[in-house]
């Protein structure tokens, strides 16, 4: 999955896999997370968003699926 890195002082990358509805944060504490099911226009909300950790915190996190990814290393 591509990951294209963001301004936000709560995360530092985020991809999107369409086919699996699939949404890939890294946080800039290095933790890794996968959301399940997450409809692309909730990806478009996040990446058109003025706070991604603002919208994370509303839209995403406890409202979808996840799992946590092997450990980012920039």
């Amino acid at each position: 999955m591509q990951l294209t890195t963001v301004e936000s002082s709560m995360i530092y990358a985020v991809g999107y896999d369409p086919e699996n509805r699939t949404l890939e944060v890294v946080f800039n504490s290095g933790e890794k997370y996968q959301y399940y099911d997450v409809p692309q226009e909730e990806y478009e909300g996040l990446m058109a968003a003025d706070s991604k950790g603002r919208y994370m915190r509303a839209y995403i996190i406890d409202e979808y699926d996840w799992a946590p990814v092997k450990r980012w290393r920039r």
